[in-house]
C-alpha cells in the first residue's frame, strides 16, 4: 500500500482507539468538503477518511499490520469500504457511539399548573382549599401497562426489538447508513397486539379527583406551591409529575398590599382632623385570619391632623413568607371637607373665620416639597 495510514493521521503505531478518533477529527474538520472544496483537499480528505476506517477496525488494523490490503475485498474504490457508514463520522466528529436504542414506554408525565384565587385574609395567614382538577391517573383495567387483560407487549419484528430502523445510501464517501425511530413501534422496540380498551394502550385515563392544597401565610399574587407528584400521570403508567398551584389574591374591600405592609386611607370630617379623635381601625384579624389577637386596632388622629399625614401601626401587616414576624399598617388620614354647608353651619364656619382672622385669607405660596436628589442640588448650589 502507498500509503502510510498512520503517518497519514500523524500518529504513533502504539496509538489507542481515543487518539485515533481524534486525530481523524482534527483532519477530517480541515479537509471536509463543505469545509474545503479544494479538489486536492478532497483527494486527501478521502485518504484520511480511509485511514480512519482501517485503523479504527481492529480486525482491518490488525491486518494492515501484518502488511496486507484491508480493502482489498470490499470492492470499493478510492479507500472505501463498503462497511463503512456515516455513523462513523459522527462518531468521530462528535464523540458519538452506537445507536440509540428503543425508548421507553413508561416515561414521567407532565408538570400541570392551576390557579387558585383566594382573599387578602387567606393570603396573609394561610389557607386550604380542596381543588377538583382534570388530570391524567393511571388506568384501572390494565395499571398502566396498555395491554388487555391475558395479553402483553411483544418484540417488533420489524425492527427487531431495536426501537429504530437503518436505511443504506451510496455516496462518494461509500455506504452511508441513517437510523430513525421504528415506523411500526414508534420507536419503543415491542408493540402491544391487544391494547386495553379502557385506554387504547397509553397506560392512563382522564379522571377528575379532589386535592387538598394548603398555601402558607403570606403569599402573594403570583406565588406558586409546589405540589409534587400531583401532576400528569407519565404514559405506560410512569410516574406523575409535579402540580403548580399559582396564588391570586383577590382585591380587598379597603387594604391594599404594599410587599408585607398593608396600606389603607382614613376619611375623617375637618372637625376631627382640627379638635382630634379616635377610631377603632379594624383589621384582617378581624375577618377570621388571626386568632387571639384584637380584631380592631385604636387609631388616634391627633388634633390639627392635616390630610395626607400617615400613620404606621407596627407588626399588624402581612406574615413574611420567608422569614419571622410581620410587615406593618400604614394608615394615611384624609381630610373631608364638606362641600354643602346649612345656613347654620355657614354662620357658625364665618364666625370662626372671624375669630381666627381668616375672613379674607391670601393663601401661602411655597415651593414644592423637594425629593432627596433635589435637596442635595440645593445645599451644593446647582442648578
Amino acid at each position: 500500500m502507498s500509503q502510510d495510514y498512520y503517518e497519514v493521521l500523524g500518529i504513533d503505531r502504539q496509538a489507542g482507539p481515543e487518539e485515533i478518533k481524534k486525530a481523524y477529527r482534527r483532519q477530517a474538520r480541515r479537509l471536509h468538503p463543505d469545509v474545503n472544496p479544494d479538489p486536492a483537499s478532497q483527494e486527501q480528505f478521502k485518504v484520511v477518511t480511509a485511514a480512519y476506517e482501517v485503523l479504527s477496525d481492529p480486525r482491518k488494523r490488525q491486518v494492515y499490520d501484518l502488511g496486507g490490503d484491508p480493502l482489498s475485498a470490499s470492492g470499493a474504490g478510492g479507500g472505501y469500504g463498503a462497511g463503512f457508514s456515516f455513523t462513523d463520522i459522527m462518531d468521530a466528529f462528535f464523540g458519538q457511539t452506537g445507536t440509540r436504542g428503543p425508548r421507553p414506554r413508561m416515561r414521567r408525565g407532565q408538570d400541570a399548573l392551576i390557579r387558585l384565587e383566594i382573599d387578602l385574609a387567606e393570603a396573609a395567614f394561610g389557607t386550604s382549599h380542596e381543588l377538583k382538577v382534570d388530570t391524567a391517573v393511571v388506568c384501572g383495567t390494565c395499571h398502566g401497562s396498555g395491554a388487555a387483560a391475558g395479553s402483553e407487549p411483544v418484540s417488533c419484528q420489524t425492527c427487531r426489538g431495536r426501537g429504530e430502523v437503518q436505511q443504506v445510501q451510496r455516496s462518494f464517501l461509500g455506504e452511508i447508513r441513517t437510523a430513525r425511530p421504528c415506523p411500526t413501534c414508534r420507536g419503543y422496540g415491542s408493540v402491544i397486539p391487544e391494547p386495553c380498551d379502557e385506554c387504547s394502550g397509553d397506560g392512563r385515563v382522564r379522571a377528575r379527583r379532589a386535592i387538598q392544597v394548603k398555601s402558607p401565610p403570606g403569599v402573594d399574587t403570583g406565588t406558586r406551591v409546589q405540589l409534587s407528584g400531583e401532576g400528569e400521570v407519565g404514559p405506560g403508567g410512569g410516574p406523575a409529575g409535579d402540580l403548580y398551584v399559582e396564588i391570586d389574591v383577590a382585591p380587598h374591600q379597603f387594604f391594599t398590599r404594599d410587599g408585607d405592609d398593608l396600606l389603607c386611607d382614613v376619611t375623617v370630617p375637618m372637625t376631627a382632623a382640627a379638635l382630634g379623635t379616635r377610631i377603632d381601625l379594624p383589621t384582617l384579624e378581624g375577618e377570621g385570619g388571626g386568632e387571639g389577637i384584637d380584631e380592631t386596632v385604636p387609631l388616634a388622629v391627633d388634633p390639627g391632623t392635616q390630610s395626607g399625614e400617615q400613620t404606621v401601626i407596627r407588626g399588624r401587616g402581612v406574615p413574611r413568607l420567608r422569614g419571622t414576624g410581620r410587615g406593618d399598617l400604614v394608615v394615611r388620614v384624609v381630610v373631608e371637607t364638606p362641600t354643602r354647608l346649612a345656613r347654620e353651619e355657614e354662620d357658625l364656619l364665618r364666625q370662626l373665620a372671624s375669630l381666627r382672622g381668616e375672613e379674607q385669607p391670601t393663601g401661602q405660596v411655597s415651593r414644592p416639597a423637594r425629593g432627596v436628589f433635589g435637596r442635595l442640588r440645593d445645599a451644593f448650589g446647582m442648578d
